[in-house]
């Protein structure tokens, strides 16, 4: 096959799939880009909402914090608590998740102070509603889980596209002609350079983002990741029961995890009613540039025994892959510089199919343009 035909190939699948997928990788990219600082403005809008958190004197222990809440919500029998975040600075809340039977997910903020509940999740104001349903949108398209299959597809037809873009850049013949954008060209050829331009300079991020979404939204990829680089399945942990006794406190749990990882800091702690599900302590390394870490110990609810230790820095190959796609996705792995850089990868679906459309609309102008109805009445 020659050269040519070749290109030609990739150009009619890049165009193709991209005009297949526009529209959802258009509004996933534009979502991204809202809730790039989703954390940072729900965090302002409840410092707002609820006043600084003063401190005073020592936080009350974990246990006194999840009887607060049991006892608020004692009127919705089938409560069930899910996680609970601690505080990591003096002046922060306690954020305790808990699902009923009209919402799988509700956050609770509670003082960690005074035990006093400052108020949860399911009255969101304006701004928290409408990052919620951005959120909502970016993962699933508001479809559940249909609309999570759709977008992780959706993910990798992105890669396939951004791969082709990548292949069909002009730079490989010449470097200085791929980045060149000649502003006081005709329209037609500006277009060409924009879109040759932001696309090269997004694409590697694209191929993050999309890929890690499509990972995470279908699932296939950590068996294969581990499979590739040789890196053992994690096997299943299990809580042994013990007959009449009911689990550890988790202030001793929490000393225990302690131990096992000293340099970590705890961040949150998994919640279960599952007598044989594993108790998962989420830490973070100074090391670790992530919120939340990517350290975890895994505890037996009844004996405290350590069934596991993830230490995020000795991590398997195929861990540290696989660790590796939520900065990936989100943009944290450079810090703030690639968390701002990340709200303008986010818009470039938006121009790549739009610079993208009128690049089409020049071809078939000139097509049509070029068509001699004699001679194709003499053909």
């Amino acid at each position: 096959m020659s050269y040519k035909k070749l290109r030609n190939i990739v150009f009619t699948v890049h165009r193709i799939l991209g005009f297949a997928i526009a529209s959802i990788a258009i509004l996933t990219g534009l979502t991204g880009s809202l809730i790039v600082f989703q954390r940072e403005i729900n965090d302002f809008q409840r410092h707002q909402q609820f006043g600084a958190i003063l401190p005073q004197g020592d936080r009350l222990s974990l246990e006194v914090i999840l009887d607060v809440v049991k006892t608020a919500y004692a009127n919705q029998p089938e409560m069930a608590l899910q996680r609970v975040y601690l505080p990591t600075k003096p002046d922060d809340l306690f954020n305790v998740v808990i699902s009923i039977p009209s919402n799988d997910w509700v956050e609770v903020y509670v003082n960690p102070y005074t035990g006093a509940i400052l108020g949860n999740s399911l009255h969101p104001n304006a701004i928290q509603r409408f990052l919620q349903i951005v959120y909502e949108l970016h993962t699933s398209l508001k479809l559940g889980d249909l609309g999570l299959k759709i977008v992780g597809v959706v993910g990798l037809v992105m890669c396939i596209v951004a791969i082709a873009g990548i292949i069909l850049w002009p730079g490989w013949h010449k470097l200085t002609t791929g980045f060149k954008i000649k502003w006081n060209a005709h329209p037609k050829r500006l277009n060409f350079d924009l879109h040759k331009v932001f696309g090269i300079t997004t694409a590697i991020f694209l191929l993050f983002t999309f890929f890690t979404g499509f990972a995470w939204n279908l699932g296939y990829v950590d068996p294969l990741i581990r499979a590739i680089t040789f890196s053992p399945p994690l096997p299943e942990l299990v809580s042994q029961a013990i007959a009449n006794q009911s689990p550890l406190p988790l202030s001793q749990q929490m000393k225990t995890a302690q131990l096992a990882l000293p340099d970590g800091a705890l961040q949150s702690i998994d919640l279960t009613t599952d007598p044989k599900a594993p108790l998962r302590l989420r830490m973070k390394l100074p090391q670790e540039r992530e919120e939340y870490g990517m350290s975890n110990v895994y505890l037996d609810r009844y004996s405290s025994q350590v069934l596991r230790v993830e230490n995020s820095l000795k991590a398997s190959l195929g861990d540290k892959i696989l660790n590796s796609f939520e900065p990936l996705h989100y943009g944290t792995f450079g810090g703030l510089p690639t968390r701002i850089l990340y709200i303008f990868v986010g818009l470039a679906p938006l121009i790549l199919s739009i610079t993208g459309f009128v690049m089409w609309w020049y071809r078939k102008r000139k097509q049509k343009d070029n068509y001699s109805p004699k001679q194709n009445y003499i053909n």
